[in-house]
């Protein structure tokens, strides 16, 4: 039976709990393979980065790379997971076009960290804590062009293409326990608990963690149950959702088709969904059984992963700062509220903003700049504003020739246009499009004049007081330079002129 109607948001949850698991999978940013030595870099013709161990070529054997291993103890460390002392890989079977090998090496029963937890804070400030399952490595498959279609699904489609570059790429899979008790607000944890992880990621240096460029996948796991001692329900699975808005989508509208679902009384199919991104939707993909067989055993070719106690405490004391630590004490320094300090965050602006106070750049300025104009041409593109083609460095420069006179607010935005148009530094183009401050005295006098004259029953206003009215005549000074006065010191030269002070 298909459901395509949905209970609206509050009755699903006036009649529901929603239980969620989260199942993220990051990819690596080894420069090699996580069982060979192919390259992993991104955009090489397809098929060109593989060897005989990465196909599954019979007679081919693995070697793990243990930068691999490294970055998954990192991970674990960083949420507060066990490490094992002890584990090892498995062979996880099954059949698909790009799996090479028809297996996957992957963990079983013997992650190499488990039991941890993640603490995120909610747009309130609330803490939420996820506690974490299990983090284990395994490896990435190929990839699937499916060609003909509309949708670039295999539904439609004439014919299919594999490119087997990804197959091998080391991952790791960071698994969390039921996360119960998030009640109305499970979609905004689903998606605070995505957001808090990449930054963890990025912040320990192991991936980029662009969810655009797949190197960040969630699968978001959902049911409903009648109450919170109820036991849980059916689940579905949304696979491979790959943005931070649409983990929240997906988790919001599988409660509202679940619900909907249940109250008409209908029963949850056990299955993968894809997400939609035009509209936020889910359709069923595949039926998912518990008993799903994969005939898991222990990867013959690989030894145990045993990592030395003192190794891992090396690397627990070479931790960063984690995420959270680092903006409660950057938002001290600042001196912004947790609202602010959450939209700096939500623009993917925080690392751009330290960048540019350190070079040189005002707290307030690097703020102004980046969440003000940049944020807004990001927008309009679609990205975040750290890959807009500008550095940080550009940034403070700008704010230094505002700081100094040689540009006002207007004409920074029109340096930071060109900058991003590819026209060269902040200087060149200021050179370029002759956009420096007019500061000559004499040409702002000679402006001024001609702003009292054109106007002067607006100067006989600010005469009999009005002050408030200097405005227009600024206005009009502005206008004959082109913007490019200090809007200051011709406001200081008119009331000169008229003999007035404030």
């Amino acid at each position: 039976m298909t459901f395509t109607e949905l209970l609206s948001y509050e009755d699903a949850l006036a009649s529901f709990d929603p239980v969620m698991g989260l199942e993220v999978h990051v990819e690596l940013g080894t420069k090699t393979k996580m069982f060979c030595g192919c390259s992993t870099e991104l955009g090489a013709e397809p098929n060109s980065q593989t060897c005989p161990t990465c196909l599954g070529l019979p007679g081919s054997l693995p070697v793990v790379n243990a930068i691999g291993i490294e970055s998954a103890i990192k991970i674990g460390l960083a949420l507060n997971c066990e490490i094992a002392e002890w584990c090892r890989f498995a062979r996880k079977n099954y059949f698909y076009p790009d799996m090479p090998k028809n297996f996957q090496t992957s963990q079983y029963d013997e992650p190499i960290a488990f039991n941890g937890y993640l603490d995120v804070q909610l747009e309130d400030g609330e803490i939420f804590r996820v506690e974490i399952e299990r983090a284990h490595m395994e490896e990435d498959t190929g990839k699937s062009l499916h060609v003909g279609g509309a949708t670039g699904r295999i539904h439609g489609a004439s014919h299919s293409l594999l490119d087997y570059n990804r197959a091998g790429i080391p991952l790791i899979e960071i698994v969390t326990k039921p996360i119960e008790g998030a009640g109305e607000r499970a979609p905004e944890v689903a998606k605070a608990y995505v957001a808090e992880l990449r930054e963890v990621i990025k912040a320990l240096g192991v991936s980029e963690a662009r969810m655009d460029k797949g190197q960040m996948r969630c699968d978001v796991n959902l049911s409903l149950r009648p109450t919170p001692e109820s036991e849980f329900g059916t689940r579905s699975e949304t696979k491979n959702v790959n943005s931070l808005r649409s983990v929240e989508r997906a988790a919001r509208f599988e409660i509202q088709r679940h619900a909907a679902v249940l109250t008409s009384g209908g029963s949850i199919v056990q299955e993968t969904r894809h997400f939609h991104e035009e509209d936020g939707s889910t359709t069923a993909g595949r039926i998912k059984d518990n008993a799903e067989d994969y005939r898991y055993f222990p990867e013959p070719d690989l030894v145990p992963v045993a990592p030395a106690r003192a190794w891992v405490e090396e690397l627990r004391g070479g931790l960063p700062e984690m995420p959270r630590v680092r903006r409660n004490r950057l938002r001290e320094e600042w001196g912004v509220t947790e609202h602010d300090m959450q939209s700096i965050l939500n623009a993917g602006a925080v690392d751009s903003i330290v960048a540019t106070i350190e070079a040189g750049a005002d707290s307030a300025a690097a703020r102004k700049w980046w969440m003000g104009e940049l944020a807004r041409n990001a927008n309009e593109q679609g990205v975040v504003v750290d890959e807009l083609p500008i550095t940080p460095v550009q940034v403070a420069r700008v704010a230094a020739l505002v700081a100094d006179g040689s540009l006002n607010d207007k004409l920074a935005r029109k340096v930071l246009e060109g900058v991003l148009a590819g026209e060269g530094t902040p200087d060149e183009v200021v050179e370029k499009r002759d956009l420096k401050v007019v500061s000559d005295e004499g040409a702002l006098g000679a402006a001024v004049d001609e702003a009292i004259a054109g106007n002067a029953a607006i100067a006989d206003k600010i005469r009999g007081g009005k002050i408030a009215a200097v405005g227009a005549l600024v206005g009009a000074v502005m206008k004959t330079t082109r913007g490019q006065a200090d809007a200051a010191r011709v406001k200081e030269l008119i009331l000169e002129r008229l003999g007035v002070s404030e």
